[in-house]
């Protein structure tokens, strides 16, 4: 946790927090915050993410523990946002970085099946002139 070990080298505190990004409703949580741009009713979070009560208040209880979000009782509500608005530049961050990632595989995916159609064709071509070669003796055996 960042704040138990203020003397942990700043890659550990790094990795810590990574760590407490590390599961896909806390990812969520912190998207739905960044919309939210201000304090968010843990109401509003409940209907957005479809969980159970008690499991959302784990993964609240996560982000806060690691001050990636801060929380406010306005009478009976409870709320949340982000510690900091940076929080909301590492998504981007993160997002354009996946993107770029699925692009480049996407292309990557694009062009082996090219590789593959063209090596499909070429065998099937191959088989089709070794057939012709042979009096067509396969498909004779196969009209039998």
């Amino acid at each position: 946790m960042p704040h138990a070990f203020p003397d942990a080298p700043l890659y550990e505190i790094k990795a810590n927090l990574f760590k407490a990004l590390a599961h896909p409703v806390r990812v969520r949580i912190l998207e739905l915050l960044v919309v939210a741009d201000g304090p968010c009713p843990v109401s509003d979070l409940l209907s957005a993410l479809d969980i159970e009560a008690s499991l959302l208040s784990q993964h609240l209880s996560v982000l806060r523990r690691h001050h990636v979000v801060t929380s406010h009782r306005v009478g009976k509500t409870m709320t949340y946002e982000l510690a900091h608005p940076q929080v909301a530049d590492l998504l981007a961050v993160a997002r354009s970085f996946l993107v770029d990632r699925l692009t480049a595989q996407q292309g990557q995916l694009a062009m082996a099946i090219q590789m593959d159609t063209a090596q499909l064709d070429a065998a099937q071509v191959g088989a089709a002139q070794v057939g012709a070669a042979h009096g067509g003796t396969a498909d004779r055996g196969a009209a039998q």
